[in-house]
């Protein structure tokens, strides 16, 4: 099983990547294998970090042969995914959106479908956008036909996801639910393994 996560945050170590940590730290104990994608990073390198939609239906050509295109191949891979990102004006990052927004080839073969979801976020205050937050990476995970997780059978914080108020480090009620969340991925990818023996193969 493989569970990868996706900072997307403009920082490679802050609050959203200490709260990914927390989810995938989580996922491992159980057993599943983990890695973390530094988004920023990946669309620095980008010569087009923007889509402009050149093509419909999306072949890629974009960014053929470049590290983005492995690090999308790599996630089609995924069983699941631990989408972050830190509330700006309410919503998802720049540096995510344009990293989803280049997942128009993954979706027109269906490499993402039953791929499992789950998403964090952090804001500067208490009621900083959290929620919106999540309902937009939700949105993103839904046009790819994933399977959303939310909350867990356990008593903990959080509905939609986890989202923690900065510092993140020191939000206990965020960490636990991250933990849950990092725990609920590994026995809905369990659950859904077979699903995703449909996925569409030797497209590119």
């Amino acid at each position: 099983m493989l569970i990868i996560g996706l900072n997307g945050s403009p920082n490679r170590q802050g609050n959203t990547a200490f709260l990914l940590e927390t989810a995938l730290k989580s996922a491992a104990e159980m057993g599943a294998e983990t890695e973390s994608i530094f988004v920023q990073e990946i669309m620095e390198k980008a010569k087009r970090p923007f889509c402009i939609a050149c093509e419909t239906t999306c072949r890629g050509v974009c960014y053929a042969g470049t590290e983005l295109e492995k690090v999308l191949d790599r996630i089609a891979q995924a069983d699941g995914l631990l989408i972050a990102s830190p509330v700006y004006f309410g919503t998802v990052s720049a540096q995510l959106k344009s990293f989803w927004d280049k997942t128009r080839r993954l979706r027109r073969y269906r490499k993402l479908l039953n791929t499992v979801g789950g998403a964090l976020t952090s804001g500067g205050a208490r009621f900083g956008g959290q929620e919106t937050t999540l309902r937009t990476i939700h949105t993103m995970m839904l046009i790819q036909g994933m399977i959303v997780i939310g909350d867990s059978h356990e008593k903990s914080p959080g509905h939609h996801g986890a989202n923690a108020a900065q510092p993140a480090q020191d939000d206990a009620n965020a960490l636990k639910r991250a933990s849950l969340m990092g725990k609920r991925m590994v026995q809905v990818c369990e659950a859904t393994a077979s699903l995703r023996k449909n996925r569409q193969e030797g497209h590119k």
